[in-house]
């Protein structure tokens, strides 16, 4: 340690505010402490993230397939509505040809299905009913089972 000259007063020296000299066996020890992360932990990290990504994507998906089942359902429940709101108006439910395009004045927006395809609207329906309103599941094709089934209403 350095030490500044005497006090005045016959008060002992006060030590140098300069830096201590560290010993070079001290420095390497310092800078391999504060290099960063190993190999290893990295490794670890990468492998715990994965795995919680992989958890999230396993409950993710499925719930995802049915929200748009269910979003499906919702819109043929409201297409519905629109169709006997049509019929009280004008007697009649709205033919194949005039399709989903007649019940504007009662619908805000016709949109499409959850896969991004038109509900199909067709009258007269399947089993003797007047009209039948569907989707065809996220294969677009008829029939399927699972989140392939059509999706249809009354």
């Amino acid at each position: 340690m350095v030490e500044g000259p005497p006090q005045r007063g016959g008060e002992p020296p006060r030590p140098s505010t300069a830096l201590r000299a560290v010993p070079l066996s001290q420095r390497g020890r310092i800078k391999k402490r504060e290099s960063g992360f190993t190999l290893v932990e990295l490794m670890v990290v990468i492998v715990i993230i994965g795995l919680l990504a992989t958890v999230v994507i396993i409950n993710v998906v499925p719930a995802l397939d049915t929200a748009s089942e269910t979003k499906a359902k919702a819109d043929i429940q409201m297409i519905d509505q629109a169709v006997q709101r049509y019929y009280l108006d004008n007697r009649r439910y709205p033919t194949t040809e005039e399709g989903l395009a007649a019940l504007q004045p009662y619908l805000r927006r016709v949109s499409n299905d959850p896969w991004d395809r038109p509900y199909r609207y067709q009258a007269p329906g399947r089993n003797g009913q007047p009209y039948a309103i569907s989707s065809l599941g996220a294969d677009g094709r008829e029939g399927g089972s699972g989140t392939d089934a059509d999706i249809s209403g009354n």
